[in-house]
């Protein structure tokens, strides 16, 4: 499409975009009488069309169901499939082959790539899902190198992702999320990470690659979790605290590194007391 447009006039590409037609525009096959009046050679080019609901664009190849909104600003591209009563917010990217499914709302300026979206989701504005994750090593000449990132993302059922949460594609095995999953803003999650179902992860958490969690695990917020560590379902997880080895049995942990909470709790009521008798011989 780019190549198509660039040397499209900056006011008729705007055009393009906007539903500011004139009271004399006819829409046929999703593409205006009038934009094809002003430069028809580049349109006939594109394989990109306007969405009558909602203004936004979409590749020809895509398939829509006609229930879906694609609002001004967005764009669907080659490939993809969205289902029924689909919102995509303004300034959205689908990426290509991406899938999305029914009743899922997508705000604005979210970007979706090499991923599928299940039913009855949520994605807040800003979000990112299906980039590459965070792989690289050190080669023969000493040079940072990029490791492959080739796999997706796979998003449940009834999953909600705050505002500017970054989800990252996998490179050994996918990225999932799991059925009624929920996630605060600003979360990163990094790639091939598993996360089962209903889990709840607060603002500002951090999982590393190729981590693991059960079901029903609770991470409060600022919460981190170590790369390639295993967390068990029904684990909770305080603010602040740092998982560095597995955790097999449910319960409460908090701290850094994290341990059984009530442990945690007599060793900081300890420090304390430690302290003040400290203080008070000197």
């Amino acid at each position: 499409m780019a190549m198509a447009l660039r040397r499209v006039p900056f006011k008729y590409f705007n055009l393009m975009l906007s539903r500011q037609y004139t009271s004399s525009t006819r829409v046929v096959s999703g593409i205006s009488d009038e934009l094809r009046s002003y430069h028809g050679k580049y349109l006939e080019q594109s394989e990109y069309i306007r969405w009558d609901n909602g203004g936004g664009i979409f590749h020809n190849s895509a398939c829509i169901d006609h229930t879906a909104l694609i609002e001004n600003g967005a764009i669907v591209h080659s490939d993809c499939m969205i289902a029924k009563d689909v919102q995509i917010g303004s300034g959205t990217v689908v990426g290509p082959s991406t899938s999305i499914g029914e009743s899922t709302k997508l705000g604005y300026n979210v970007v979706l790539s090499n991923c599928s979206v299940g039913q009855f989701c949520v994605i807040h504005h800003g979000v990112c899902i299906g980039q590459d994750g965070f792989g690289f090593f050190i080669d023969d000449k000493g040079q940072v190198v990029k490791k492959p990132q080739m796999l997706n993302v796979r998003i449940g059922d009834h999953v909600e992702i705050g505002a500017n949460t970054c989800i990252d594609r996998g490179s050994w095995r996918d990225t999932v999320i799991g059925n009624f999953t929920k996630l605060d803003n600003l979360v990163q999650i990094g790639h091939n990470v598993i996360i089962g179902k209903c889990c709840i992860i607060c603002g500002q958490s951090g999982i590393a690659g190729s981590a693991t969690l059960g079901d029903y695990v609770v991470i409060g917020g600022r919460g981190a979790i170590k790369d390639h560590v295993e967390i068990a379902s029904k684990v909770r997880l305080a603010a602040n605290s740092c998982v560095t080895k597995n955790i097999t049995a449910p319960g409460d942990y908090a701290g850094f590194p994290a341990i059984p909470a009530e442990e945690w709790r007599r060793q900081t009521v300890n420090m304390r007391l430690f302290s003040k008798k400290g203080r008070s011989l000197q």
